[in-house]
């Protein structure tokens, strides 16, 4: 059956089906040409991946972004990020990045940030004179942000397939390395802006314009505050902090910003239940396919094969990150964790590797393979959004590419920056 999967899979992914139809459709051939067992059992095994109380943060976390979008807090954030930065030089850049991380603290998806404030941000770059796919490029590198910075979908459904973590812990876990990857955006940028003398002719806002933009921002911003602080207060759980999520981002738009009106929200759940449709439908198919690797005993042979090579913890993570760089390269983060996490974690917990430091390691590499070709899903997110090549955003990534693997690199080699803030905060 493991030959068939794979066969199918590679097939099908040639052939540019999306993913989740890709897999769905490999494990029925799978199970129908390589089994005896009858095909109900892949709808079942689907249904199974779905069947979890965590999961529904996932659906109300999307509908909180997209409500948030809609009540104007793109334009909040933005304007609060332009105006301490705006004017250096290479000043719209860093807004770019700035703002995507704070809209990380919202959003839990980088598509949904470089769709949202991404775009935005690209056409305000090229109006100030940036070159279109440099912004671009900045934008796919900046939105890497999202999955990272809690609230993450990404974590959710990683702590489902290591009992060893919680919610919780890796929310905490990804708020340092994610303003690290932030640094590393800014500090890409402010390098191409010195080479290609990226200028702002804006001059920075008075300081009442400030303080107004600043006391707008308060309430979007409240929201960071919010989940995190109630997560890690024992409030309220993960699951509970999404649906909390939606009613304060309903208040801010109704009654803070009066942005958004009772006819706009059947157009937000709608898009809201397509987005959230497309990720269960890759987590159903990506369980399926994970019940087939496991009853042919794949996870297994696996683990056995590099617990035989006695690889050190610092081996075994630079293994991980290799093999984790290229599998990102034709899978999205979400089928790459329900897919590699019970294969991989239990063997970094047996070489004593904190759980929390290897969660972060794999979802970081996971998440930098949507800014990789062949499938990398931001670049042309960012591709149709502006109407840009891929190939002309992808020349312009190499400084983005530099700066990511380092911060990699120091995540890898430094677990404290990933195990230092959910040990003080009690997980």
């Amino acid at each position: 059956m493991a030959e068939i999967l794979f066969l199918s899979l590679f097939v099908l992914m040639v052939l540019g089906l999306p993913v989740a139809f890709a897999m769905a459709i490999s494990v029925f051939a799978a199970i129908g040409l390589g089994s005896s067992y009858p095909q109900i059992v892949v709808v079942k095994e689907m249904f199974s991946g779905l069947d979890s109380f965590p999961l529904l943060a996932v659906p109300f976390f999307i509908l909180a972004a997209e409500i948030m979008t809609g009540g104007a807090i793109t334009h909040t954030l933005l304007r609060f990020a332009a105006q301490f930065v705006g004017h250096l030089r290479g000043g719209l850049g860093y807004a770019n990045v700035i703002s995507s991380t704070m809209f990380a603290g919202i959003s839990g998806s980088a598509l949904a940030d470089a769709a949202g404030p991404g775009a935005m941000m690209i056409r305000m770059m090229e109006k100030g004179g940036y070159d279109r796919p440099y912004a671009g490029a900045l934008t796919i590198s900046s939105a890497v942000v999202g999955p990272i910075i809690p609230p993450s979908i990404v974590m959710i459904i990683y702590a489902l397939q290591d009992q060893e973590v919680s919610v919780g812990s890796l929310f905490m876990a990804g708020v340092i390395p994610g303003l690290l990857l932030a640094v590393g955006s800014l500090a890409a940028n402010g390098w191409v802006s010195w080479k290609r003398d990226y200028r702002s002719d804006e001059a920075r806002p008075d300081r009442a314009q400030m303080w107004r933009n600043t006391f707008m921002a308060l309430p979007a911003l409240g929201l960071i505050v919010l989940i995190v602080g109630g997560i890690r207060g024992g409030i309220f759980t993960p699951t509970e902090a999404s649906v909390i999520a939606v009613f304060y981002a309903l208040f801010c738009g109704f009654f803070v910003y009066r942005a958004l009106h009772l006819r706009d929200l059947p157009g937000l759940i709608l898009r809201a239940a397509l987005i959230s449709s497309a990720v269960l439908l890759i987590l159903g198919a990506a369980r399926a396919f994970a019940w087939v690797l496991v009853i042919e005993g794949v996870p297994q042979f696996l683990a056995e094969t590099i617990i035989s090579w006695e690889l050190s913890p610092i081996l075994f993570l630079l293994a991980v990150n290799v093999l984790l760089l290229l599998f990102g390269l034709f899978m999205d983060p979400l089928p790459g964790v329900m897919i590699l996490v019970p294969i991989l974690a239990p063997i970094s917990h047996a070489l004593g590797i904190a759980p929390d430091h290897f969660a972060i390691v794999v979802i970081v590499n996971l998440t930098l393979g949507l800014t990789t070709p062949p499938v990398g899903s931001l670049i042309f997110v960012v591709s149709s959004a502006v109407n840009l090549r891929p190939a002309a955003l992808i020349r312009e990534m190499p400084p983005f590419f530099l700066a990511n693997f380092l911060v990699l690199m120091l995540l890898t080699f430094v677990p404290a920056i990933s195990t230092w803030l959910p040990k003080i905060s009690g997980f």
